[in-house]
């Protein structure tokens, strides 16, 4: 099952297991990192926002307070 974790950033990650290893995704940017223990794939996370926003000019996103991740069902037809 996903969980959701709030960074110290302000980012948000969803955190899953597949297999031997917890994959951590930033929900606002296309960064992902992994790990042996969900503390070690959060940790990883951080330093690669980190190195992703390094040399940026960037600010984090706006207007998404309370942001809330729903699993949702779909059939297909």
């Amino acid at each position: 099952m996903k969980s959701k974790k709030i960074l110290k950033s302000g980012l948000h990650a969803l955190i899953w297991k597949e297999n031997k290893w917890h994959i951590a995704k930033c929900v606002e940017v296309e960064v992902a990192s992994q790990g042996k223990t969900r503390l070690e794939a959060i940790s990883n996370l951080e330093e690669a926002l980190e190195l992703f926003f390094q040399d940026e000019k960037v600010s984090l996103p706006k207007g998404l307070e309370n942001l809330e991740i729903f699993p949702l069902k779909m059939g297909y037809a």
